[in-house]
């Protein structure tokens, strides 16, 4: 195989891992943020507050992420 060809598959799983790995990371704050919400029912803007929070650091990670095997694809 070229090296160009191995560029492509690098990217392109090097992207998938990112999205699943932000998926399942926003899966699981959503569920603890629900079953906190569940058992203490008075805290539940304090904890939409900082699950907003712990989603916007995750998303931006995310985002470097994907950036990375852009860059990885498109510099020479």
């Amino acid at each position: 195989m070229e090296l160009v060809a191995l560029k492509y598959i690098a990217a392109g799983i090097g992207a998938g891992l990112v999205v699943i790995g932000a998926a399942l990371g926003l899966g699981k704050i959503g569920t603890a943020a629900l079953e906190g919400a569940a058992r203490q029912p008075e805290a539940a803007g304090d904890l939409r507050g900082m699950m907003i929070l712990i989603a916007a650091l995750l998303e931006g990670a995310s985002v470097i992420g994907l950036v990375i095997c852009l860059l990885a694809l498109f510099v020479k």
